[in-house]
């Protein structure tokens, strides 16, 4: 093989020897990966495959790039996606607090039910906004140890924009939306 050869193979598989050392070094189970990355075990396989290229996808070196608490960049595979990120201030002030508490992205990830953790990793590499769903929010804030009152802010921002994104005027339904957060604050004893 010649030396210009040679150097092609390890630009190939640098990305699946960062991949292997990863799931080594931390222990992580091929199909718990797999889970988190929202592909089967057999895609896992082929990633770590130092004889197959590695994946391009945009959306799954993301969240591969989520869980392993790197930049996407990282990999010579990745191509800036085309997709807007979302930048939401509630999703910052959730990654602030996890950088607080000192918790790696995937010590988070290991404390949501399996069927979470994709969610959790897209919301992370800002492809989802903020959960509307109150009680799954909360859930999230529960593991980094953040309180309704810290939250609530961030969330009847969030619900705001969904309500004028869905053709509320906030201005003439004022009053209606005043009471309706007053409400949900009451209820959440806020």
């Amino acid at each position: 093989m010649t030396e210009k050869g040679h150097e092609t193979s390890i630009a190939l598989t640098d990305s699946s020897g960062k991949l292997v050392s990863f799931l080594e070094q931390t222990g992580l189970h091929k199909k718990d990966f797999a889970e988190m990355i929202g592909v089967t075990l057999s895609y896992v396989y082929s990633l770590i495959d130092k004889t197959v290229p590695f994946s391009t996808r945009t959306t799954t070196l993301e969240r591969v790039a989520v869980v392993m608490d790197i930049v996407p960049e990282d990999f010579p595979e990745y191509k800036i996606s085309e997709e807007p990120r979302l930048l939401d201030p509630g999703i910052q002030f959730l990654k602030e607090k996890q950088k607080e508490m000192g918790l790696s992205n995937l010590d988070l990830i290991k404390k949501f039910p399996r069927k979470k953790r994709v969610e959790i990793v897209d919301l992370w590499r800002g492809a989802l906004p903020l959960p509307l769903d109150w009680n799954h929010l909360y859930s999230i804030c529960e593991i980094l140890g953040i309180s309704a009152d810290e939250i609530y802010p961030y969330w009847q921002s969030r619900v705001q924009q969904y309500l004028i994104s869905g053709g509320i005027d906030v201005i003439s339904n004022a009053q209606l939306i005043n009471s309706m957060f007053n409400g949900a604050k009451s209820y959440l004893k806020i």
